[in-house]
């Protein structure tokens, strides 16, 4: 399976530009050896943005008149959403129920057709769009654009921090991560990508230990708080895991609400839980983890009202 390459990634990041906003590193105050690359301030609150962008542009113009069309649990679908806005095409998006209002709201209010479905429905549902339109489809994770969108991230880590020893990425499809650990290899190789995901959806772990990745069903994974996080590998998110992910660690529902509640008291940034478990795993898993300059990726902030108020009282 041919993975995607740093030149892939370089192509991505002239396709985004003026879309998407380059994200700094932010210092933390709680370590002083640990930055923050604050994906939560995109325009739609999330890294997603990146491959979304990236894929729509890559379309021609015939298949970009027909539309676009995905499944998501929310982010992406966002992501989506504001791409196709922004190209001026239209965008269905299938939300398993149960996603988080404050998402499906905003999906709707950039302007997509959303359709709320049964979890186990989502892709079937997007392919009757498909279809019944001849819209594209663009996939959360599981393709060669969308991974080297998501891989921009790590070219602006370096940049930013050149000598950089640890990156911490969360997993959930594999994507970003997939696209992150592909730029950092190629531009600092002595530098270690470790993925991050939550324990209640450990099905990254157990698909590299496994060489072939394992299914996780929805009602194991959606015990999680991270919502983002739920989703299996693919073949080539695992392919690219596999040839430069140089590890992975686990972090439990109380780590992920702690981490979130200190991100938001501390470091000022609004996030879900899918976006602390990166900050989650250096402050509670430090001993797993190689020493040195290390930069976490906080990849999200779509959290609901009610939610937040809890992580700031918890």
């Amino acid at each position: 399976m041919e993975l995607i390459s740093i030149e892939d990634v370089r192509a991505a990041g002239a396709d985004i530009a003026g879309t998407v906003v380059r994200t700094p590193l932010l210092p933390t105050l709680f370590d002083d050896e640990l930055w923050l690359k604050p994906e939560n301030l995109q325009p739609v609150g999330s890294f997603k943005l990146r491959g979304a962008t990236h894929a729509v542009a890559r379309l021609d113009p015939v298949a970009r008149s027909r539309g676009v069309v995905t499944h998501s649990s929310g982010n992406h679908g966002q992501a989506l959403a504001y791409a196709a806005r922004t190209f001026g095409v239209p965008c269905t998006v299938v939300v398993p129920q149960g996603a988080p209002q404050v998402k499906v709201d905003r999906i709707r209010a950039l302007g997509a057709v959303v359709r709320l479905v049964p979890p186990a429905r989502r892709l079937a549902e997007a392919e009757l769009v498909v279809a019944a339109t001849g819209a594209t489809l663009v996939p959360p994770f599981d393709h060669r654009w969308i991974i080297a969108g998501q891989g921009t991230i790590g070219v602006e880590i370096v940049a930013d921090l050149p000598e950089v020893d640890v990156v911490l990425v969360p997993v959930g499809g594999g994507g970003l991560a997939s696209g992150v650990a592909t730029a950092v290899k190629a531009l600092r190789p002595s530098a270690t990508v470790i993925g991050v995901e939550p324990e209640l959806a450990a099905d990254a772990r157990d698909s590299l230990a496994a060489g072939e990745v394992v299914v996780w069903d929805v009602e194991r994974t959606y015990r999680t708080s991270a919502d983002g996080l739920r989703t299996n590998l693919s073949a080539l998110t695992l392919a690219h895991l596999r040839e430069r992910l140089d590890g992975i660690v686990t972090v439990s529902e109380q780590e992920i609400a702690a981490a979130a509640g200190r991100l938001v008291r501390e470091a000022r940034l609004v996030v879900e839980p899918s976006g602390a478990v990166a900050v989650a795993a250096r402050l509670f898993h430090r001993a797993e983890l190689p020493a040195g300059r290390t930069v976490a990726v906080v990849t999200g902030g779509n959290v609901d009202p009610a939610a937040l108020a809890a992580t700031l009282t918890g």
